[in-house]
């Protein structure tokens, strides 16, 4: 499971890093509203904890960013405001779970664990995934772009269903080479690049919109538009 935790409290963050950790939790860190907006637009994390005052952009802006974009990570706010409406005001701006300062470190680690549950439940329960008018259905192994069949090999489609699966957030190649080729060293070969430009050719070629996207110096994104 791997977190993203907003806090501008330095002494705060370290501490809940942590203790995540020891909980075997992998963890990133931002201290302030810019530098967290920018983390969970580019990375794929299970769950965000989000302190809700935060220097330079707030932690409801964020999530509500979050959301107008299309990202439903689950997100638990941290907040020193703990009345009805300061709750209601938190869950209705995207929040997923609100919780007052102070608090237990078990508690907010049990809520961040229902959370990532709940994600990877509805990732698990979607047979279909679609970016633009590409479509991968993941019953039948078919994958259509604007209707039109295009057929892959085995590790392709592995490699395009993992991309899609990740849509809007930047895929390193260190993850690729952990869930679709089960490396977990780095086997100084070429293998990603050859096959993420066979993939383009398939579903890029004859169609107009580009859909796989490199981002230069950390890997590559499936995004429809802009």
């Amino acid at each position: 499971m791997k977190i993203l935790i907003i806090e501008d409290d330095l002494e705060t963050a370290a501490y809940l890093s942590k203790a995540f950790r020891e909980a075997g939790i992998t963890v990133d860190q931002a201290s302030d509203g810019d530098s967290g907006f920018f983390l969970a637009s580019e990375n794929s994390y299970d769950a965000l904890v989000v302190d809700r005052m935060l220097p330079k952009r707030d932690g409801l802006s964020i999530i509500s960013e979050l959301r107008a974009r299309g990202d439903d990570t689950p997100v638990l706010i941290l907040s020193a405001l703990g009345q009805v409406d300061d709750r209601v005001t938190g869950l209705r701006a995207g929040g997923d779970d609100y919780l007052t300062k102070p608090y237990a470190f078990s508690e907010l680690l049990a809520r961040i664990e229902i959370l990532g549950r709940r994600k990877g439940s509805r990732s698990e329960q979607e047979t279909t995934y679609r970016v633009g008018d590409l479509e991968l259905d993941r019953l039948s192994h078919e994958v259509r772009r604007a209707g039109q069949q295009i057929p892959l090999q085995p590790r392709e489609y592995r490699l395009l269903e993992y991309l899609m699966k990740n849509a809007g957030q930047v895929v390193t190649r260190t993850m690729l080479l952990e869930h679709v080729w089960d490396y977990h060293f780095d086997p100084q070969t070429n293998v990603i690049d050859v096959h993420i430009s066979r993939l383009r050719s398939k579903i890029e070629k004859d169609f107009g919109e580009p859909l796989l996207r490199t981002v230069r110096g950390a890997g590559y994104m499936m995004k429809a538009g802009g």
